[in-house]
């Protein structure tokens, strides 16, 4: 078979078919053998772009920086993300559950797979992957068909700084491969009932992986939206858009508070789309129930018959006796003796 195009050009399309084969099954992934028969060991994951890096986060009591007293609240966000276009990231967020977070027992990094993986099959491992896609400049180690990264300039999206990567034991943490929606987050939020299939696939998918600043990478932790953003503001929209599209995926749910920061981000940039091809099904409204039926009118009173009695022998006849005022057929001829009561003798 003819040798890849050298360079970022061969990488770039690669990479592009990531997210089409995110979801293979990743057996047999244990190695990575490119098309001319070499065979090129998958990288172990660096324990900065995985559990170290992904430390617990406590959820936040206040919003991350920048958003301090203008982080809508529960009704402002319904609000907003109602009122969206519905091709944005912002509209998406009404297909994403809302709940709260599940325990972080029984996590562990490799649930979603041993470190990274070749999961669409390029001949290259996830890692390198997005180092070849996020940096420019870079150079590959000899003997790899341009398969593993030795150095690269990143602009970060995170710090808007320029890092220069170079591959090596006390360098290579300088750039990190962030896991947007981190790993533990999902797993508190629905990946603890995926199949290992499913995780791995979440671990490797270049929507959700992105080769940042290494010691932000860290500081984020395994926060969600409401308790870690990129200090860079003018990252943010796309930054939890991709989180809004990676959820969407997968259909990990969101907290309330993770909500509405993203709903806070989300609204100073209204027209943001998702990334990667991700479609969001809006969840349709419940029609109104119909109107109950007008209750039936009473039925009219029958008319009444006026009573009359000639005398007080019909009086008693009719069981009326005695009778008063205000008695259906008084007549004050009946009161003789003029003491207010009729037919008493």
């Amino acid at each position: 078979m003819s040798a890849r195009p050298p360079g970022r050009t061969g990488r770039a399309a690669r990479v592009a078919l990531a997210p089409l084969l995110a979801t293979l099954l990743l057996s047999g992934c244990a190695a990575t053998t490119q098309a001319d028969g070499v065979a090129v060991p998958p990288e172990t994951e660096t324990a900065a772009d995985s559990a170290v890096a992904e430390q617990e986060t406590s959820e936040a009591t206040v919003p991350p920086d920048g958003l301090a007293g203008t982080a809508l609240n529960d009704g402002s966000a319904e609000a907003v993300i109602g009122g969206a276009a519905p091709t944005s990231a912002l509209a998406a967020l009404a297909a994403l559950e809302v709940k709260g977070r599940a325990p972080r027992t029984g996590y562990d990094r490799d649930l979603f797979g041993s470190g990274w993986v070749d999961t669409d099959r390029n001949g290259c491992d996830t890692r390198n992957d997005v180092l070849a896609r996020d940096l420019t400049g870079e150079t590959f180690k000899p003997g790899t068909r341009d398969c593993v990264v030795l150095t690269g300039t990143l602009a970060d999206p995170y710090s808007g700084r320029t890092i220069e990567f170079r591959r090596g034991q006390d360098t290579s943490d300088d750039v990190q491969i962030d896991h947007v929606v981190a790993l533990s987050d999902a797993w508190q939020k629905g990946a603890q009932q995926w199949d290992a299939d499913r995780r791995a696939a979440f671990a490797n998918d270049p929507l959700n992986l992105l080769a940042v600043d290494g010691p932000l990478n860290m500081q984020k932790g395994d926060g969600d939206a409401a308790t870690w953003l990129p200090p860079t503001t003018s990252f943010r929209c796309a930054y939890v858009a991709r989180q809004v599209a990676v959820k969407i995926r997968y259909g990990a749910w969101v907290t309330p508070a993770e909500k509405n920061t993203m709903a806070t981000v989300l609204s100073v940039c209204p027209a943001e789309p998702l990334p990667g091809g991700v479609v969001a099904t809006r969840p349709q409204a419940a029609p109104a129930p119909a109107p109950a039926p007008a209750p039936a009118p009473s039925p009219a009173p029958a008319p009444s018959v006026p009573v009359s009695f000639q005398n007080c022998a019909a009086v008693r006849a009719a069981g009326a006796a005695p009778i008063r005022p205000g008695d259906p057929g008084w007549d004050q001829k009946f009161d003789g003796d003029g003491d207010g009561v009729g037919c008493d003798s």
